[in-house]
């Protein structure tokens, strides 16, 4: 069984940088996808983020050039680098993980950023 642990987040002042780590726990299997999504209460979770085993990015039009997703492999991990973050960035983070050939999805706990002065 996989488990993802996300750390990193906190309280931040607009403009100000956040990095949030998630590392899985257990071995990921096969070709995957890390991801990083969103959500704020009363709303639906939404992507930020998503890079997979090939390389391939994705991400939100609302962090491109503010926010950068990166993985690395051999630590079975994720990051996030959060820069001139803003206040509609406010959020608990998720971080996920997909497996196409297994069709399993895992999340972690989720961790909350804050973007206030």
């Amino acid at each position: 069984q996989v488990q993802l642990v996300e750390s990193g987040g906190g309280l931040v002042p607009p403009g100000g940088s956040l990095r949030l780590s998630c590392e899985a726990s257990g071995t990921i299997p096969g070709f995957n996808t890390w991801g990083w999504y969103r959500q704020v209460s009363g709303h639906a979770r939404e992507l930020v983020a998503t890079i997979s085993s090939d390389g391939t990015l994705n991400s939100a039009a609302s962090v491109k050039g503010r926010f950068a997703i990166s993985r690395d492999d051999a630590e079975n991990s994720v990051s996030l680098q959060l820069d001139r973050l803003k206040p509609e960035d406010t959020a608990v983070y998720y971080c996920n993980v997909y497996v196409p050939n297994t069709r399993r999805n895992y999340w972690g706990q989720g961790t909350q950023v804050t973007v206030s002065s």
